[in-house]
């Protein structure tokens, strides 16, 4: 059968009110009978609801993913800044914010039903304040200590943190007909925060006189828009007290040997998008030495915003041509694209062709934001097979825990690709190791895909 037509990942942790059950509200904007698939409720004003609520998740996770990107960026304007710091130095800069981040999302998605939807928002997005004005003022001064400056960037993990609480709060606000758009909205909206930094960073610290540098920009210009997103959360979200907790079905879901084959698979998707997001503007520079920071203008490192940009915009693409042809085979498709364009990266970079390079990388990152969709789309429809063959637990527990957990190890992704390219550069002095291996990666996670989801088998998940 093909992947996503099945089912939808269902919320049975949130303990729904009888059909035509009234909504109360509470002070604090707590919500009480809150019920999504009573219609009823749904069209007189639930669905108004459920709409401003995603609205500001929206802008609040937008947030999340610009700070927890910053660094990217950041780190290779730091020699004209004044900092002398080594390539490995920089690379755990780059990769720091992404190993604290995808640690974080498992606590961060229990935090909404213990705390509420609305009050855990405003305490995320405020928490973003931390790591903006830290890198403000941290790179004002060139005699900053590297360990500081390396503390400042993993507090940025608090960024990648707000994908687990963002995506577990709005679950519970949406019916199952109409929570893969809601989801792919919020999902998509958070990724694009990347692309944003990355484009509007460069452009802020060198709008003045063409020598000169103002990099604590980087960290201030964000500070009213997080401000204003944490007020636009208090004044227009709202807590359910229907939403529960379900720890029962994620201790279920990591017993199950399909979570970590899913969990893999994801960080090739997921991982590399956000680990090439992280790593892109340094390999442009370090590629290219010609497009120094201020050789063609700050709009010359801004080019880097165009690959988490189409990214990001792919990955809904990928979740409707999985609805159509099967989540397994789209994932099939998108390794192998991936493969094939992290290959001619190398083969084609002695050619000095930057446009080239360029348009390699946005291959890679049409691709992998493809199979970011197609993988995640994948996993309720495995686990309803799965409920399907052994009577466990409700495949829909079971799903809802592993898209959590699945997207947190994933996340892991962000760490491995720059130390991945650390390592080669400082074994060998050129990157092409690296992406030999993510290349061979690449085509390990094709066979497991096809092995596991496709290839004709008796097994209660063969071919889908």
């Amino acid at each position: 059968m093909s992947v996503d037509r099945a089912v939808s990942p269902e919320t049975p942790t949130t303990a729904t009110a009888p059909a035509g059950a009234a909504l109360v509200h509470r002070p604090g904007r707590w919500i009480d009978n809150w019920n999504p698939e009573d219609r009823g409720q749904w069209e007189s004003g639930g669905r108004d609801i459920a709409r401003r609520n995603l609205q500001w998740s929206i802008a609040c996770e937008f947030l999340g993913f610009v700070v927890w990107q910053l660094w990217s960026i950041v780190v290779v304007y730091l020699p004209a800044a004044g900092f002398n710091f080594s390539t490995a130095e920089i690379f755990w800069l780059i990769s720091m914010p992404s190993l604290v981040g995808a640690t974080l999302r498992i606590p961060y998605t229990f935090m909404v039903p213990r705390l509420g939807g609305r009050n855990w928002t405003i305490i995320s997005a405020l928490l973003l304040l931390i790591p903006a004005i830290g890198l403000a003022i941290a790179v004002g001064n060139p005699e900053t200590p590297f360990w500081v400056l390396l503390t400042i960037a993993a507090l940025a993990g608090f960024g990648g943190g707000n994908f687990a609480s963002s995506m577990a709060n709005i679950t519970f606000f949406y019916p199952v007909r109409e929570k893969g758009w809601a989801l792919g909205l919020n999902a998509a909206g958070g990724n694009l925060g990347a692309a944003v930094a990355q484009l509007v960073v460069p452009l802020a610290v060198a709008t003045a006189a063409a020598a000169t540098l103002n990099l604590p920009l980087a960290g201030w210009i964000w500070v009213p828009l997080i401000l204003i997103a944490a007020f636009g959360a208090w004044k227009y979200m709202d807590n359910l007290s229907s939403a529960r907790s379900d720890l029962a079905g994620s201790i279920a879901a990591l017993r199950e040997p399909h979570l970590w084959v899913m969990a893999f698979l994801y960080i090739g998707t997921f991982g590399s998008f956000i680990g090439f997001s992280g790593v892109f503007p340094k390999l442009i520079l370090d590629s290219f030495p010609e497009f120094s920071t201020f050789a063609l203008g700050p709009a010359a490192l801004s080019l880097a915003f165009l690959g988490p940009l189409v990214g990001s915009l792919a990955r809904p693409y990928g979740g409707r041509l999985a609805d159509r042809w099967g989540g397994a085979r789209i994932t099939v498709c998108a390794f192998a694209v991936m493969a094939l364009a992290a290959l001619t990266v190398v083969w084609t970079l002695p050619l000095g062709n930057f446009w080239l390079f360029l348009g390699l990388f946005l291959v890679l990152f049409a691709a992998a934001g493809s199979g970011n969709g197609s993988t995640y789309r994948m996993i309720p429809v495995i686990f309803a097979l799965r409920g399907r063959s052994d009577g466990a637990m409700s495949t829909g527990r079971k799903a809802a825990a592993a898209l959590g957990l699945i997207s947190a190890i994933g996340a892991y992704g962000g760490f491995v690709i720059p130390q991945v390219l650390n390592a080669s550069k400082g074994a060998t002095g050129s990157y092409d190791a690296a992406f030999y291996g993510f290349v061979g990666a690449y085509a390990l996670m094709l066979v497991v895909t096809w092995f596991f989801y496709l290839r004709r088998s008796t097994s209660s998940v063969g071919h889908v």
